[in-house]
């Protein structure tokens, strides 16, 4: 059986090879989002080149303007690659 609406999925099923330079997000130890959500979750996000993914952690990792004082940020950030998947070895 086919997909009904194609163009409603998100990327393309390469993208992952277009796209070597990840971010992975997870909750540090301590936090209490943890026993909802998993010891081990995480999310990636993937970009195509190390200064988009560079931008994109600049702004997912900044201080929020609505913080309020002593708010510390509650999720890690990891940059993580797969060069060698998207050269082919």
């Amino acid at each position: 059986m086919g997909i009904s609406q194609p163009h409603n999925l998100r990327g393309n099923p390469d993208s992952r090879n277009q796209r070597p330079y990840g971010l992975r997000v997870s909750l540090r130890s301590n936090d209490p989002f943890r026993t909802l959500l998993g010891q081990d979750w995480s999310r990636t996000h993937w970009f195509p080149n190390a200064a988009e993914r560079d931008t994109a952690l600049a702004d997912m990792s900044r201080k929020h303007e609505y913080s309020r004082p002593g708010d510390t940020p509650a999720l890690r950030f990891e940059k993580v690659e797969k060069l060698a998947e998207s050269r082919g070895f």
